[in-house]
């Protein structure tokens, strides 16, 4: 029987921005949001007109921190990193591989689905 995929990530790319929403799938809300829209965030990196993967891994180090905070980085959270490489095309694959591993090395429990690529991105 398959484990039901509760918390999710979803990540919007943009040329200027980057956000990481984790949503529960059963209320079906965000629960924790990070982006580099945030002033603190924003202030503290150098994206110019453009973000770029260190703001991107930035994000993710904030998501995971919040997490933390709210309990769920224990939680089981599921990435389809094929799906969002794909989905927000090829140039944007460093940005999602930087958030994804920025969670990780954070201790957040983050299951990312096969893409058959087991190297280490970024």
């Amino acid at each position: 029987m398959a484990q039901a995929k509760r918390y999710v990530l979803r990540l919007f790319i943009s040329l200027k921005y980057v956000t990481a929403n984790v949503v529960d799938r059963q209320s079906g809300r965000v629960v924790v949001t990070a982006s580099s829209v945030e002033k603190p965030l924003r202030d503290g990196l150098e994206c110019g007109r453009a973000c770029n993967a260190k703001a991107a891994a930035a994000v993710g180090e904030v998501l995971a921190m919040r997490l933390r905070v709210d309990g769920l980085a224990s939680e089981p959270i599921h990435a389809a990193a094929a799906k969002e490489v794909e989905k927000k095309g090829f140039k944007n694959r460093t940005k999602v591989w930087a958030i994804l591993n920025a969670l990780r090395d954070h201790g957040v429990n983050l299951r990312v689905d096969d893409d058959g690529d087991h190297r280490r991105h970024v």
